[in-house]
């Protein structure tokens, strides 16, 4: 893929559970148009979009009338198989993010390796956040299950920790965020790498 070509991709998943139709572009400006019927998602995928560069077009449906997770997860399934396609064959890109970013008491840092290897190491998280209600649908066990959605469906070693914080919505939100802008130095372009970064010649 040439790096003058916008890196982009659409996905599209049908199931009993859900609905979704998803495009990315891996070389945008970091615009948003989100709709997955669970207004603290929307926000939390608003933020990716913005701080990871990354223009997203989200319309999501689910059976949210029982949980909002079957919504939750197959967004970042079908986000992951997105940022995977339109990543193409990886060449010429950084491949490694890091970001450390707060949330005024909350601090969440990231580290990305475009790997082609899904794992995800996550750790921090105050105990019982799992259980909190953000915005009276999202929980906090949500916030782990995207990560581990987009990850292992983009081909992504992600390692994420919660370095301290208090108030649920911030530490979902400085995760997310320090997701983003670790993404964004991973996917860039780095004019000093000639062809695939890796020895084995692939990702």
């Amino acid at each position: 893929m040439s790096e003058n070509a916008p890196r982009t991709a659409r996905a599209v998943r049908a199931t009993s559970e859900s609905n979704i139709d998803l495009t990315v572009n891996l070389d945008g400006t970091g615009t948003s148009d989100i709709e997955t019927t669970v207004p603290f998602f929307n926000h939390m995928l608003t933020a990716f979009a913005k701080h990871s560069l990354t223009d997203i077009t989200v319309r999501a449906s689910g059976d949210t009338d029982i949980d909002v997770h079957h919504t939750v997860e197959d967004t970042g399934i079908v986000l992951g198989q997105a940022i995977r396609e339109a990543l193409g064959d990886k060449r010429g890109i950084a491949r490694y993010g890091d970001a450390l970013v707060p949330l005024d008491e909350s601090l969440a840092q990231a580290v990305v390796d475009i790997s082609g290897r899904p794992y995800l190491v996550h750790v921090g998280e105050p105990a019982g956040f799992e259980f909190h209600l953000i915005g009276g649908h999202f929980t906090g066990s949500m916030v782990r299950h995207f990560f581990e959605a987009i990850t292992f469906a983009a081909g992504l070693t992600v390692h994420l920790e919660l370095v301290r914080g208090r108030d649920p919505h911030h530490i979902a939100e400085a995760e997310f965020k320090a997701f983003a802008r670790a993404f964004r130095q991973a996917k860039a372009f780095d004019s000093a790498v000639v062809g695939i970064p890796s020895t084995k010649g692939a990702l």
